[in-house]
């Protein structure tokens, strides 16, 4: 079992950055990829970033390459999403997961329970 809780998120204009973090408890952290999802309201959720495990691999959303950054640091069980240059369409609840190497929600087996981020315009 993993658990996952994010932080980090808020109200933000746009143009402005944001980090968040998510903190995970359990076992076995680094045998996980982890990934970053956001859900926008009305919306389905999406993939965002994902990196794995050791970190030497990463694959981001075309909405958000160039822009955030997804990294992880094993010894302190956290992963992690910098996100600078926001637009308002950046806007959603955004979630952490444990699981596969893969862009599909399917694929992961473990989720925190999402950190909302709002860009204004």
């Amino acid at each position: 079992q993993v658990q996952l809780v994010e932080s980090g998120g808020g109200l933000v204009q746009a143009g402005g950055s944001l980090r968040l973090s998510c903190a995970a408890s359990g076992r076995s952290f680094s045998s996980y990829a982890l990934g970053w999802f956001r859900q926008a309201a009305g919306k389905e959720r999406e993939f965002v970033a994902t990196i794995g495990r050791v970190a030497r691999s990463r694959i981001y959303a075309d909405s958000v390459k160039g822009r955030f950054t997804i990294s992880r640091d094993n010894a302190k069980n956290t992963l992690y999403l910098e996100m600078n240059s926001l637009k308002p369409e950046d806007t959603a609840a955004y979630y952490c997961a444990a699981g596969a190497y893969r862009t599909t929600p399917s694929a992961y087996d473990y989720w925190g329970q999402g950190t909302q981020v709002t860009v204004s315009s």
